[in-house]
């Protein structure tokens, strides 16, 4: 017998008047607050001075924001990104009837999200002169943390829900229907917090064994791997959902590519380099 665990959660956490604010929203600050804090370690360990830190987190939320916001419409929604650019900027929402509501930011790309993040970390190591790599390896150790929080932000909305399963572990999204569906979003989370944890027993075990740039590719590989296979789970969406990969399939390929020559391609370079300089010794 099916024993599918029934899910339907009020996604506000409080309101005043038209004025919500949701789990989705609190997820995502506790995702927030933790690389923070994971971030301002790295900073003090390494000696970086705190004026760089502060600029670092107006960079990165900047960059994340701008690149996921825009991703998502890209990506899964071009239509409403020609129609509709105002509601792509500002948290609200036309009716049919033209009237404008908060509706907060609804809709996310991590793939966005991820290329945003790269872009403005490369501005800001320009504007500080930190070295670019330290700077994404300092971004990939605190990352995974947070991709779990935005799952499981979006596990509390019951969206990015899964296909239908005959598992007991299915679990019945009551605001979408009554089919019992894979928790898409909990093997994400799961996933992530698992990558999350090597990369930091990484970092205290192997730091100086490692070079700069490696867990910067770790991150991309092993969180685009992760979602590469959990899409198999998830129901179609985007301009690619009638073709055997969708949409997020094909965009994890790259960031994969990326993270898998970051890991490889540095190392080799770290290798021939320390070679070179013993030999002009």
């Amino acid at each position: 017998m099916l024993c599918a665990i029934e899910w339907d959660p009020s996604p506000v956490l409080f309101s005043v008047g038209s004025f919500a604010i949701r789990y989705y929203s609190l997820w995502w600050i506790i995702g927030l607050a933790a690389a923070y804090y994971i971030l301002k370690k790295l900073y003090n360990a390494q000696r970086l001075s705190s004026k760089y830190f502060d600029s670092l987190v107006v960079y990165a939320f900047i960059g994340i924001f701008v690149g996921a916001r825009l991703g998502h419409f890209l990506f899964y929604d071009p239509e409403f990104f020609f129609t509709r650019p105002l509601e792509i900027i500002l948290p609200i929402a036309r009716d049919q009837a033209g009237h404008y509501h908060f509706v907060g930011y609804s809709g996310l790309a991590s793939h966005g999200g991820t290329l945003g993040l790269m872009i403005a970390l490369w501005l800001y190591a320009r504007k500080t002169g930190i070295n670019l790599w330290q700077v994404l390896d300092n971004i990939a150790i605190a990352t995974p943390i947070t991709a779990c929080c935005i799952r499981m932000g979006n596990f509390w909305n019951s969206e990015i829900i899964g296909n239908p399963t005959g598992s007991d572990w299915g679990i019945i999204f009551t605001q979408v229907d009554n089919v019992a569906r894979h928790p898409s979003q909990l093997y994400e989370a799961i996933a992530y917090i698992v990558i999350f944890v090597i990369g930091i027993l990484l970092y205290k075990c192997c730091d100086k064994k490692l070079h700069r740039g490696f867990y910067f590719g770790y991150c991309l590989t092993a969180i685009f791997t992760a979602r590469f296979f959990i899409e198999f789970s998830k129901v179609n969406n985007g301009i690619f959902e009638d073709f055997t990969l969708n949409t997020g399939h094909y965009l994890s390929i790259p960031f994969v590519a990326l993270g898998l020559f970051c890991m490889c391609y540095r190392s080799v370079c770290s290798i021939t380099l320390g070679t070179t300089k013993k030999s002009h010794r």
